[in-house]
């Protein structure tokens, strides 16, 4: 469960009664968006209320008319699924801040500036955002918020997406720990151990990333693996 203080109100109002239920507003709005995500992940408390703010719990007999149950789950799914999410101004502007950062995080970590090849700083990307005006909703989702900013940013900023194939070898003495940490980090194409005890591997990573995978690949092999660059991707 989440802290109560980090919670809003999921209300629906249904046969002249309403019914509320403290949640997350972000994983509220992605069930909303039809992803499957556990309930108890979602809300602040087990309970269905009349009035949150009072503490003012539904009553079973308005619960049975409504929702032909008084199980907490079904009746939670509903209301989040089809009621209104309350914000208050400043659960609004906090929510608003934490979607535009990870919209220019995304952004940053998969684009490019197609006249150089390298990523644009987040900063630069913040101050386009502000040039062009770019409003964001902290209801949708990151991924769909990005083909509009990007799509007001190209005025402003050259930018491309785009990937890097990168064929890389780690020597014998660092392949397990490069092999265990590199899967979790990037798109393994492929990847085959050789008899000395190396291991081969073609990665895809966005090109936003190439200078991070790179520091990573050193750190894992102390400065002994060797990388070739494949093919970039749009």
């Amino acid at each position: 469960m989440i802290p109560l203080d980090q919670a809003v109100v999921a209300r629906l109002e249904s046969h002249g009664e309403r019914f509320e239920v403290l949640v997350d507003p972000d994983l509220a709005q992605r069930i909303r968006q039809g992803e499957e995500i556990d309930l108890e992940d979602v809300v602040a408390a087990i309970h269905i209320f009349s009035n949150a703010a009072h503490a003012e719990r539904a009553a079973d007999e308005d619960l049975l008319k409504v929702f032909k149950t008084t199980e907490f789950e079904p009746v939670a799914m509903r209301i989040i699924q089809k009621g209104e999410i309350h914000l208050t101004s400043e659960q609004r502007r906090h929510l608003t801040a934490e979607k535009r950062n990870r919209v220019i995080t995304f952004i940053s970590r998969n684009a490019v500036n197609p006249q150089t090849g390298f990523p644009h700083p987040p900063q630069r990307i913040e101050l386009a955002m502000e040039e062009a005006r770019v409003n964001i909703d902290p209801f949708k989702s990151v991924e769909e918020q990005v083909k509009e900013v990007v799509k007001a940013l190209r005025p402003i900023l050259p930018i491309r997406f785009e990937e890097i194939r990168i064929a890389v070898k780690m020597p014998p003495d660092h392949a397990a720990r490069a092999y265990g940490e590199l899967q979790g980090a990037v798109t393994l194409e492929q990847s085959e151990w050789q008899k000395d005890g190396s291991w081969i591997a073609v990665v895809r990573i966005p090109a936003g990333i190439q200078e991070e995978f790179y520091d990573l690949v050193n750190k894992l092999s102390k400065g002994n693996a060797e990388t070739r660059i494949l093919e970039r991707k749009l």
